[in-house]
C-alpha cells in the first residue's frame, strides 16, 4: 500500500490568454464579458448601462 494519499504537481507555464475568447459588443465592437458562444446580441458594461437608462426612460 501506497503512503501517498494524494500527489500534486505545480501547474506549468501558460501557454494561453487568460480568459476564453470574448464576444464583440454589438453596438461599439468593443471586447464584453461574455464568451464568444454566448447566444444572443452582447452589450460591453459602457453600452448595456447606456441601454438600460433609454428602456428605463422609455415608458
Amino acid at each position: 500500500m501506497d503512503d501517498v494519499y494524494c500527489e500534486t504537481t505545480a501547474p506549468g507555464p501558460a501557454t494561453e490568454d487568460a480568459g476564453p475568447p470574448y464576444a464583440e459588443c454589438v453596438l461599439c465592437r468593443k471586447p464584453t464579458e461574455h464568451p464568444e458562444s454566448t447566444k444572443g446580441s452582447t452589450l460591453c458594461p459602457v453600452c448595456a448601462w447606456q441601454e438600460a437608462g433609454r428602456t428605463a426612460c422609455s415608458g
